[in-house]
């Protein structure tokens, strides 16, 4: 099936009329309406917007993480969803990484364990030496056995890039990304998650707030109040 994907025509993700509402003390409350959006395979998309405009409800949505109140998302062919739980979570397994502000590494794990754990979970006997050789290509070959609270924010964003790349996922969702860094930490991570993008055709779909992020991507879609501008 991904195969098939024609990089330069075809949608890896598309979203029909999508919508979200959640219950509040005031009653419904609509975080998302009316989504439309379709993203191109190996395309590199921004979504930004005020806090409160549903970006990161929209990633989760996305990801599979999150489910919509009514509205269709079609990802690498799939309608998430009518997909149960057990079902998005073996799509994300096999297609997707993810890269999150807070870097969500395991504390009690080095960089090396964080970055094959992945490959692990699918049982990929050269977890090791893949995780060692993307770690290598991030600058930590020397802070392999370094447990996370170790590491810089720097240093703890690109090993989450690693892990997140590790699997040559066709999607990867970074979710704030750079919000936790300083100026000039944050450009060293924006050019090495282009780079690795660039290098393994990912289709990368970003929420941010800094649009020194969002000027590396082909597109930005801005949100306001749930909506597409």
């Amino acid at each position: 099936m991904n195969s098939q994907i024609d990089k330069n025509h075809a949608s890896i993700i598309t979203v029909n009329n999508l919508c979200k509402t959640v219950s509040s003390h005031n009653g419904p409350l609509t975080i998302l309406s009316s989504v439309n959006l379709k993203i191109k395979s190996a395309e590199s998309v921004a979504i930004m917007g005020a806090s409160g405009s549903g970006k990161s409800t929209l990633l989760s949505l996305l990801a599979g993480l999150d489910v919509a109140s009514s509205g269709s998302i079609e990802v690498l062919g799939l309608c998430i969803n009518e997909l149960d739980e057990d079902g998005r979570a073996a799509m994300r397994s096999q297609n997707i990484g993810f890269v999150f502000q807070s870097f969500q590494l395991l504390p009690n794990l080095n960089a090396l364990e964080n970055v094959m754990l992945p490959l692990e979970l699918v049982g990929d006997k050269k977890a090791k030496q893949l995780a060692s050789d993307l770690l290598d290509r991030v600058g930590l070959s020397q802070r392999l056995t370094h447990i996370p609270s170790q590491l810089s924010g720097g240093e703890q964003q690109r090993v989450a890039l690693a892990r997140a790349f590790v699997t040559r996922p066709k999607i990867l969702f970074a979710d704030e990304p750079t919000g936790n860094l300083d100026s000039t930490t944050g450009d060293t991570v924006i050019n090495l998650l282009f780079e690795l993008n660039k290098e393994n055709q990912t289709t990368l779909v970003l929420v941010t707030h800094d649009q020194r992020l969002a000027q590396h991507c082909e597109r930005t879609i801005e949100l306001k109040a749930g909506c597409i501008v």
